[in-house]
């Protein structure tokens, strides 16, 4: 007997491009039903743009998850003394102007105990447990919901942007005919236009995220200024250097040196909490694919680099979607295929 099918939509709403992935489920089998991208020309744009992708994607449901990030959406590990998860969201109501610049009333709060990680190193680590928090600001969930509502879409689920990239590499691990190490400490790394989205998980679990606002368009300013040409043509020759990769590489080293500094701060901060290394490093994003970026991580880690699809162990409905065309834009796809996977949570 076949089992209800239901779909979902995944949408990564980004501050160049709109991303939609259309997962559906028969049972426990998934598989894309649609796809679609489209440059955002302008802020006004936006709303048109998001129908002009639902419109040409192939997407029939209006079921859809989305996500916030930037300086309005703040993400804290912190220790707490051990308690149930109502105690939990009771205490933090009271304590979570500690951890947030914001007023607790202008904010949507949600929190969620972690996994132990190691032994206790002491009596008083035993008594605690170490917690997620995340605070969003009303009004930017406000707007995002009437964006999505205004375009006669369902939100099922408005999660964050690096949450949704660690949901992605689950989904991609669940499907593979791989066995990972639960034990391995994994680093995720999505490279986008204007932000990098950085998050560390452990048996897909999240202890530690942060966004870095160095990424693709720094990378096409230096580009510009080097190559003395205008921003259009060098987003182009960032992506298809046309035998100018030994230019752009030398144009881009120093952003690429501060954006794997920041990032391995972030590695070393979390290495100083957990005591434990990270082991392996997986990059996605649009920008990740450019010429000399994987060669000046590997220097910079210290460790081999993953350049990853989060699309790889999905069956595709070809009929519907261009394939080919899919797979070249896979590397901009983590955050959307990670918002199409809460489908699993419904």
């Amino acid at each position: 007997m076949l089992g209800k099918k239901k779909s979902i939509v995944g949408l990564d709403i980004g501050s160049n491009e709109v991303k939609a992935l259309e997962l559906t489920q028969v049972g426990d089998h998934l598989k894309i039903t649609g796809y679609g991208h489209a440059p955002i020309q302008s802020k006004d744009a936006l709303k048109e743009t998001i129908a002009d992708v639902f419109r040409r994607s192939g997407i029939k449901t209006r079921r859809v998850a989305t996500a916030v990030s930037g300086r309005a959406v703040i993400v804290r590990y912190i220790n707490m003394m051990k308690m149930s998860e109502d105690e939990l969201k009771n205490a933090l109501r009271f304590e979570a102007d500690k951890y947030i610049p914001f007023q607790v009333d202008e904010v949507v709060l949600d929190s969620t105990p972690l996994p132990d990680f190691g032994e206790p190193t002491t009596p008083e680590a035993e008594k605690e447990m170490k917690v997620l928090l995340v605070a969003v600001k009303q009004t930017l969930v406000d707007e995002h919901l009437q964006l999505v509502q205004g375009l006669g879409l369902i939100p099922v689920v408005i999660d964050v942007d690096t949450f949704a990239l660690g949901n992605a590499f689950e989904l991609n691990s669940m499907h593979s005919p791989r066995v990972e190490d639960e034990e391995k400490v994994i680093a995720l790394i999505d490279v986008g236009a204007v932000k990098t989205n950085i998050n560390i998980i452990k048996n897909n679990t999240s202890y530690f995220s942060r966004e870095v606002y160095l990424a693709g368009n720094d990378f096409s300013e230096s580009i510009a200024r080097r190559l003395g040409t205008d921003s259009a043509e060098a987003e182009k020759l960032k992506l298809n250097p046309q035998g100018k990769e030994e230019a752009i590489e030398e144009s881009i080293l120093p952003t690429l040196d501060d954006l794997g500094n920041e990032i391995h701060l972030s590695f070393d901060y979390y290495e100083n909490q957990y005591d434990r290394e990270v082991d392996e490093v997986y990059i996605s994003g649009g920008s990740s694919k450019i010429s000399g970026l994987k060669a000046a991580f590997e220097r910079v880690f210290d460790r081999r680099i993953h350049l990853w699809d989060p699309t790889e162990n999905l069956e595709v409905k070809g009929d519907k979607i261009d394939v080919q065309e899919m797979k070249e834009h896979s590397a901009q796809l983590a955050v959307a295929v990670g918002l199409a996977s809460r489908i699993l949570d419904r």
